[in-house]
């Protein structure tokens, strides 16, 4: 990381300690539901069993998301936007950290990882 990089983190951290740790507990617990559903479904949920390096097998896997993603989207919408009541059982933090997960998720695939 670069000198200039760091130092906004420190002043950031140091301006708001509170949010910033807070940001960064959110972030473990997002890596740690990674991992758990990585040990329920594997990769092949996302990659859909295609081979990642083909940029066409990438676009489709990341379709899936896209509509994975637009589930947990219009969640939201219906759980704060609009303030139905929830019938499903799913809290809308657990909503939140599903759609920043899979955004995650996107960004491997992406990336070929």
């Amino acid at each position: 990381m670069s000198e200039d990089k760091s130092q906004v983190i420190k002043e950031i951290e140091e301006q708001y300690p509170e949010m910033t740790k807070e940001f960064k507990r959110i972030m473990r617990e997002q890596y740690e539901t990674f991992c758990r559903k990585q040990s329920n479904y594997g990769p092949d949920n996302i990659a859909l069993g295609k081979d990642l390096s083909k940029e066409e097998d990438r676009k489709l896997s990341q379709m899936g998301l896209w509509f994975r993603m637009n589930d947990k989207i219009q969640r939201i919408k219906q759980l704060v936007v609009l303030n139905k009541q929830d019938n499903v059982g799913e809290a809308v933090d657990d909503t939140y950290q599903d759609l920043s997960v899979y955004s995650i998720i996107a960004q491997i695939v992406k990336n070929e990882k």
